[in-house]
């Protein structure tokens, strides 16, 4: 459905929407509109893919152990960890450190003088560290620790090891669901702004059709090819897209350059970085999508509406 006379097709298509601007504009606002939430949604989705990716890495273990622990035992049972599959690393934490920790972690909640009113003991227990290679294998291998008779022998409480070991279980499956129902969400929104914007662009063309119902009679009491008559009508489509895209692209942009610092500032605890070729793969994304919504737009509407 190539047109027969492209420079044709787009001045018919440009005269077209200058004659029509209000009914083309809705189509044009629909495609910004769209395309511009589809956009915002992906990059809030790889923000908090990263955000979540960063949060999966700090997914830890901690096995803690009786004062009383053999340190051969312990070096034994640490060795042995570290063997397992999905184990990243298991790093051994001294009663000082887990206490500087403390006070490191609790800095603005009175961590000195709680520490001080110990009166120089320290109750927290020594542990051991693991770190994950896919940390939704967690709770898996935290059941494996609590299972393992040698850790029974060295643990804080040798009664009940479920006790003695600690992954926030809730805290990790709650990650887990609110990342799966993010990326569900994502395909959905996108999946329906599209079929918006295909369905505006549809009735657009359909439009067109009917206001140049004269017109595309004359043309073929003179002979004019399929491909001369569908040239103008696949070309508005094209444009519509075109314009509605690059807005969005536009207005996308500018809106990232500016908040995303904001939110770094203000959230510092939290990265809001994007790369460049992230952000330069979602505008082609957003482009081809604009594009391809024209074409398949005006296609279908022809098809329906303008018998040739």
């Amino acid at each position: 459905m190539v047109p027969s006379n492209f420079g044709y097709s787009v001045r018919e298509a440009t005269h077209h929407i200058h004659r029509n601007w209000s009914t083309c504009l809705g189509a044009i606002v629909t495609i910004f509109l769209s395309l511009f939430v589809i956009g915002v949604f992906v990059l809030g989705s790889v923000l908090i893919g990263n955000m979540v990716g960063d949060v999966e890495d700090r997914v830890t273990i901690q096995a803690f152990l009786s004062d009383s622990a053999d340190q051969a035992a312990v070096d034994a049972f640490q060795s042995k960890v570290s063997s397992w599959d999905n184990v990243q690393s298991v790093t051994y934490k001294s009663k000082d450190e887990a206490l500087q920790e403390y006070r490191e972690t609790m800095s603005n909640r009175n961590a000195e003088d709680a520490v001080a009113a110990l009166d120089g003991e320290n109750p927290v227990p020594a542990s051991l560290v693991i770190k994950m290679t896919e940390p939704e294998q967690v709770e898996s291998v935290a059941s494996r620790i609590i299972d393992d008779p040698d850790f029974a022998s060295i643990a804080d409480d040798p009664g009940n090891t479920s006790a003695s070991v600690q992954y926030g279980r809730e805290t990790v499956e709650r990650l887990f669901s609110v990342t799966a129902w993010v990326r569900v969400a994502a395909v959905v929104l996108v999946l329906l702004l599209t079929f918006v914007a295909f369905v505006f662009i549809n009735n657009t063309i359909r439009l067109a059709i009917s206001a140049r119902r004269r017109e595309i009679a004359i043309e073929r009491l003179v002979g004019a090819s399929n491909g001369f008559i569908r040239g103008p009508f696949i070309a508005e489509g094209a444009l519509e897209a075109i314009i509605g895209s690059v807005l969005a692209i536009i207005v996308l942009h500018l809106g990232a350059s500016y908040l995303l610092p904001q939110l770094s500032n203000s959230l510092q605890f939290l990265s809001f970085e994007l790369s460049p070729s992230v952000m330069f793969q979602t505008y082609g994304i957003l482009f081809v999508i604009g594009v391809v919504i024209g074409l398949f737009g005006s296609a279908i509407a022809m098809r329906r509406y303008l018998k040739v």
